[in-house]
């Protein structure tokens, strides 16, 4: 049977950022996938080894839009691990509550991509018409609604106060309205189910030797998430990872829908445990020495590395995005699928190639 070579990418609907991916397919059968990456370095971690530490919550905060204060949030941790500080207790919440903020718009940024992949524009809207409301709660609470700047070294830089507090909850309430008419539909129809359920199959084994990350991990059975480990206000608000055994694209979808409920829960949860007190507390020494931290971004553990010499300047700064950890599982996903299907399942993946090539 005669082999076809072609290129998906670097630009496809389902791409918002390039990457390419050599198919090699019999008929309508993918058999062989290779990846061409390198189209989008930024030149990030360098840039970071010539600003002053503290100015690095902004860059950091620009390696995805998409998921910006949780990236300004581990660049803060791993600072003030390294000079010896501690965020304020209410902070922390803040910072919790901002965090599952920034996890419900990208899940459903995602689900409304997903949705127009296999042509359900309506859906679409729908999701994109939630997250509106979550975008005017960040907008609310902290001045943006994308790109927030309230995270620094040694807390944050707004409040939600008393007067914010129900509008919030009203907020919350508002989206989880809306969120009950498209549960259904992911969760059940006929069409969604055809087109993910079977596809992109990752063996629980497998998932795990790869090295894959977030609802890629979650989405082939290990109960296994960052906010396990207790960083922000996680560890005092019984946090439990979300867990699906299909291991395939409709798995990985469930997850993401139902961390979108999970993360709702949790802003409620923290606005009402969050405590008084101050906001912030001021780092005085520079860091010196290693630090390593890992947080839950939407799509998976983001691990921060830096090197400092106990001067106004890092030595080394490295990011190691879940994309990166996810693209190898991909490539195993592929294999064997319907070239109709190759879409769909690159998407499962929730790609962030910005994050990737930094």
């Amino acid at each position: 049977m005669a082999r076809v070579t072609f290129p998906f990418g670097p630009q496809h609907p389902v791409l918002p950022e390039a990457i390419q991916l050599q198919l090699t397919c019999e008929d309508e059968r993918v058999v062989e996938v290779l990846p061409v990456v390198g189209y989008m370095h930024r030149g990030i971690e360098k840039a970071a080894e010539r600003n002053p530490y503290s100015h690095n919550v902004f860059l950091c905060e620009r390696i995805c839009g998409i998921c910006s204060f949780i990236h300004a949030l581990c660049y803060c941790e791993l600072v003030e691990s390294m000079t010896k500080i501690k965020a304020p207790p209410r902070a922390k919440y803040l910072r919790t509550i901002w965090s599952e903020l920034s996890r419900i718009h990208s899940h459903m940024l995602w689900l409304g991509l997903l949705a127009d992949s296999f042509g359900f524009e309506s859906l679409f809207m729908q999701c994109w018409r939630a997250r509106e409301i979550i975008l005017d709660t960040l907008e609310m609470t902290t001045g943006q609604r994308v790109i927030q700047s309230t995270c620094t070294i040694g807390g944050v830089r707004c409040d939600i106060d008393s007067e914010m507090k129900p509008e919030v909850h009203r907020q919350m309430k508002a989206f989880k309205k809306e969120l009950e008419a498209i549960y259904p539909v992911f969760a059940r129809d006929y069409t969604v189910k055809a087109r993910l359920v079977g596809k992109g199959v990752l063996p629980k084994e497998q998932a795990w030797s790869l090295g894959t990350v977030g609802p890629v991990l979650r989405g082939s059975g290990w109960a296994y998430d960052a906010r396990m480990l207790g960083y922000a206000a996680y560890d005092e608000l019984e946090f439990e990872p979300v867990v699906e055994n299909g291991c395939d694209a409709y798995a990985r979808m469930m997850v993401r829908l139902r961390e979108v409920v999970q993360s709702v829960e949790l802003v409620v949860k923290a606005l009402d445990r969050m405590p008084d007190g101050e906001l912030a507390v001021t780092a005085r020494r520079f860091p010196e020495g290693e630090g390593i931290i890992r947080v839950e971004q939407p799509r998976g553990e983001l691990v921060e590395y830096a090197r400092g010499n106990g001067t106004v300047r890092l030595e080394r700064l490295k990011v190691r995005t879940p994309t990166f950890s996810n693209i190898p599982a991909l490539l195993l996903m592929l294999p064997g699928c319907e070239v109709a299907d190759v879409p769909v399942i690159t998407l499962s993946i929730d790609p962030c190639i910005a994050c990737t090539e930094r």
